[in-house]
């Protein structure tokens, strides 16, 4: 997968589309992104002793990979990701549409 955890992304298909935020967890396995405050659903939960007490929690659900795209600092829009190598040999992702550096 190209987006990783502490990117910057733009939700492009679905319920939430349109809606910007930040990446907090990246699932490989599932192909899929949980997304800062984006795909909120209401988990129920039993109480489990004296300190945790039951109720209705809000968490973030993970949203698949293919319905995000990268979001651009310079261009302020959603992009494509490219791939470059340094002249010491490190790779870096690009933007396709300015040619700036993402990481």
């Amino acid at each position: 997968m190209e987006i990783r955890k502490n990117d910057s992304v733009m939700v492009i298909a679905g319920k939430e589309r349109g809606k910007t935020g930040k990446v907090l967890r990246v699932l490989p396995e599932k192909n899929a992104v949980i997304i800062e405050r984006i795909s909120i659903v209401k988990r129920h939960t039993k109480p489990r002793g004296p300190q945790q007490t039951g109720g209705i929690i809000e968490k973030e659900a993970a949203i698949n990979a293919s319905n995000i795209m990268m979001m651009c600092d310079k261009c302020n829009a959603p992009v494509r990701i490219g791939h470059k190598e340094l002249s010491d040999g490190k790779k870096i992702r690009i933007c396709r549409r300015c040619n700036e550096a993402l990481d």
